[in-house]
């Protein structure tokens, strides 16, 4: 096979990484006794070019998750020819910067505030849009990081359901980013477990959790989303 040309990312690194993140999460499924189709691998795309990403559609993903509001923006407009893909938003979105993204994105995995509630919601109605969103829930109890703590989510629940253009899918987290997989076990299953008690309505289970590091722990423990960066496209 020819080497590619210069400038241009050669796909099959990225292709066998994919493959092989996919067969341990189904690995990881069945040690569960869960069904593998039932987990969405959301590919983490920061600081990466659209020839990786381009990569990485080639390979079958299509959902990809950036963490800036301006970098999503600009790659969404760079790939724009690809109308298939899914775009997550993973990082905190400042609110004066929902402009940026809403509508345009497909999933918000980090809403932790009813004001954030009301300004999506305000844009979405403008363009008579949706867009599902998940609460970001800081059950370590962080408080440098983003996230809502478990004891406000239930307001946040009825504040989303009161939407008309929202659309909640479940709930989302971030553990310290010192724990490792083992460490993270707890955590997973406070998001779980959490999960469970708020009630879930029909599609209101989805459950982010688990990255380059931790995602077959996450797995284990009933995430339903996982977000992983490095493990497909390599150290930056």
């Amino acid at each position: 096979m020819p080497s590619p040309e210069p400038g241009v990312i050669d796909p099959k690194p990225v292709a066998d990484r994919l493959r092989e993140i996919r067969a341990r999460i189904a690995a990881a499924a069945r040690r569960a006794g869960r069904d593998p189709a039932g987990i969405t691998l959301v590919a983490v795309s920061k600081t990466r070019e659209a020839d990786e990403i381009r990569a990485a559609v080639a390979a079958g993903q299509l959902d990809f998750g950036e963490n800036y509001a301006q970098e999503l923006a600009a790659k969404r407009e760079a790939l724009a020819d690809l109308p298939q893909l899914r775009w997550h938003m993973i990082g905190h979105l400042q609110r004066n910067k929902a402009k940026l993204l809403v509508p345009g994105i497909h999933v918000l995995q980090t809403i932790d505030s009813p004001k954030l509630i009301e300004v999506v919601e305000r844009r979405l109605a403008e363009h008579d849009a949706c867009l599902e969103v998940l609460i970001q829930v800081d059950v370590a109890g962080e408080e440098q990081k983003s996230g809502a703590p478990p004891e406000e989510v239930p307001v946040l629940v009825a504040a989303i359901r009161a939407c008309p253009h929202l659309r909640l899918r479940g709930l989302m987290v971030i553990p310290p980013f010192t724990a490792g997989a083992e460490e993270s076990r707890p955590y997973f299953r406070a998001l779980r477990e959490l999960g469970a008690e708020l009630a879930p309505r029909e599609g209101e289970r989805e459950l982010s959790m688990g990255m380059s590091d931790t995602f077959e722990v996450a797995v284990e423990e009933g995430a339903t989303i996982v977000r992983v960066g490095t493990a497909i496209f390599g150290e930056r």
